[in-house]
């Protein structure tokens, strides 16, 4: 058996390697910090990007990759749910960031968000589109329940391609709202990118904002379908990933 100063050593080694992956993004488990996403949501934003959300239910566990995210900053934001304040419907936004926020839109849809920033502050993400990385045909089974018809969205990169339908292909209903995105417990988590932690260098590009990833440079661009706050390039996305979304403007109703 270790003696007590060797299992003293063992156990601040331990703390230490925990300690490392919460400040590079990642606890040991693989699942993204509470550390890491408490803070502003303009800044989590596009370090979410090539990380995984995942949701294990008694079907099986699918797995997206998030290719496109949209950044709102709450009460200071017209275009955020948590603009006018705290609601029954919003609670969850306003922190401790690490949970879900999912909300029900245009009476059909599921949406879900990262929620950032301490509690009392309402900041969150929104995770607009990714790639099946993990349990495609059961994302499959689930977008083809949803058809509006044959062929509708099954592609492989159409499966969680919008908010929507990521959260179809995911199984993710109100009934998340508020999980634990940083728990091993919970059912739906948030990993750190393959291969290493989120972030990288900022570059600047012509008419956006660029940086160089692994495969990808980041872009940003005004938010989808917003009426307020639509020009804030608070959007980002992969460049040149096919699992992107198309951009959408807001479009006025007319009375």
């Amino acid at each position: 058996m270790p003696s007590g100063a060797e299992a003293i050593a063992a156990t601040v080694a331990a703390a230490a390697t925990v300690a490392a992956a919460a400040r590079a993004g990642a606890t040991a488990a693989g699942l993204l910090s509470r550390q890491f996403l408490d803070r502003p949501s303009i800044e989590v934003a596009p370090d979410l990007l090539g990380c995984v959300l995942e949701h294990e239910t008694a079907e099986g566990l699918v797995a997206v990759a998030l290719t496109e995210v949209e950044a709102y900053a709450g009460e200071v934001d017209p275009a955020s749910h948590a603009y006018r304040g705290r609601t029954a419907r919003n609670a969850v936004m306003f922190g401790p960031a690490g949970h879900a926020y999912v909300y029900f839109t245009y009476g059909m849809h599921f949406c879900v968000n990262v929620v950032c920033m301490p509690a009392g502050t309402a900041s969150a993400v929104l995770l607009r589109a990714g790639q099946v990385v993990a349990g495609e045909e059961l994302a499959g089974r689930r977008r083809a329940a949803r058809a509006r018809g044959p062929g509708d969205g099954q592609r492989s990169r159409d499966l969680a391609r919008g908010p929507a339908r990521l959260c179809q292909a995911l199984g993710i209903d109100r009934g998340l709202d508020g999980a634990d995105l940083c728990a091993p417990a919970s059912t739906l988590r948030l990993r750190g990118r393959p291969g290493g932690p989120p972030g990288g260098e900022r570059e600047r590009g012509t008419g956006a904002t660029a940086r160089s990833g692994e495969k990808h440079v980041i872009r940003t661009g005004p938010r989808v379908g917003v009426r307020e706050g639509a020009e804030v390039p608070w959007r980002f996305w992969l460049d040149g990933e096919p699992t992107v979304s198309a951009y959408k403007p807001h479009v006025r109703r007319r009375r």
